[in-house]
């Protein structure tokens, strides 16, 4: 028995997967109602939400999987990269639970979670395979050749996709998480009613910033009453010009890797317009598309295990960047 934590930004999640990849429990405690109002993460508000929220979630998903602390065999935990106040309190609790149960613990790279949320039962999809992850914080094209890692072929110059789908829904006037509000609106509007530009830069990297300026034009040309009039409209184009930049690309990388199958993660992912735009990838199942604690158990299992009282000195890290 694997149980997962997983605190990078603002979900509280624990977990309980076998090692043969089967979930036993999958408790995610969302803090986006608290941050709404906000219209963007608080990084401090989410790391004492954490607190508040750790130990309640634990039992929950305990109780969920009908296992007792006495069962469990390894604690997995998200390491980074993330939000590092959020990042320690999962990891604290990681450690404490490992310690007072003398378990090894395995520090796991929310990256490498959203890949590995494609292991899990009932459908795991087998290496090798070309990977999109599209995130709030990241977009990543990523060859996958086995389960415990990959190689990084493209990422994004500025905003990731999820980030730009939610400063696109602030510029529209919608609420957050600015995704899901957009991918609602689109399906009342035209995604040829305005052409928003799809930057093309060199190699497998993505930039959306120029995409963004874009709608933030078109918005102050159309004036209040016009704005509210086409909103569907802007919001399905914008989408559409998102959703073309990830599968093209992914196309393209899948193409000069050979990659005989694209694979789809992280929270963009749970976008009806990108599911639909590539019918024959493997999609991670929508309640494992944003953050949870399954993905990370899951990545738990092909990591290196830190074995009984070395952790206590691990550390979180915000970014994976040098």
């Amino acid at each position: 028995m694997i149980l997962g934590l997983e605190t990078s930004c603002d979900e509280t999640a624990a977990a309980v997967v076998t090692d043969s990849g089967e979930i036993l429990a999958n408790v995610v405690s969302s803090q986006a109602e608290l941050h709404a109002k906000y219209g963007g993460v608080v990084p401090e508000v989410a790391s004492r939400r954490h607190l508040e929220l750790v130990t309640p979630v634990l039992r929950e998903a305990l109780d969920e999987a009908g296992v007792g602390l006495d069962r469990v065999e390894r604690i997995a935990v998200t390491q980074g990269p993330g939000l590092i106040g959020a990042l320690l309190v999962g990891l604290s609790a990681a450690k404490a639970l490992a310690w007072a149960r003398r378990l090894p613990l395995a520090p796991v790279n929310h990256l490498h979670g959203h890949v590995a949320s494609l292991f899990l039962r009932p459908d795991p999809l087998e290496p090798p395979f070309l990977c999109l992850l599209a995130s709030g914080g990241h977009t990543l094209l990523l060859d996958v050749q086995e389960h415990g890692g990959f190689a990084v072929l493209g990422t994004t110059l500025d905003d990731a996709a999820g980030e730009a789908f939610d400063k696109g829904a602030r510029l529209l006037g919608l609420g957050y998480p600015g995704g899901a509000a957009i991918d609602r609106l689109a399906r009342e509007g035209d995604p040829e009613a305005f052409a928003f530009p799809i930057a093309r830069v060199p190699g497998l990297d993505f930039s959306f910033s120029g995409l963004k300026t874009a709608l933030l034009y078109k918005v102050r040309e159309l004036g209040a009453n016009e704005l509210e009039r086409r909103r569907a409209d802007l919001a399905a184009s914008y989408q559409r010009a998102i959703v073309g930049a990830l599968v093209e690309r992914a196309e393209v990388a899948a193409e000069q890797i050979g990659a005989g199958r694209i694979a789809v993660v992280g929270g963009v992912a749970a976008n009806s317009e990108l599911r639909a735009a590539l019918p024959g990838a493997a999609l991670a199942p929508l309640e494992l598309c944003t953050d949870n604690a399954a993905m990370i158990a899951s990545a738990g299992r092909y990591v290196e295990v830190i074995p009984f009282a070395r952790y206590l000195a691990l550390d979180a890290y915000a970014s994976t960047a040098a």
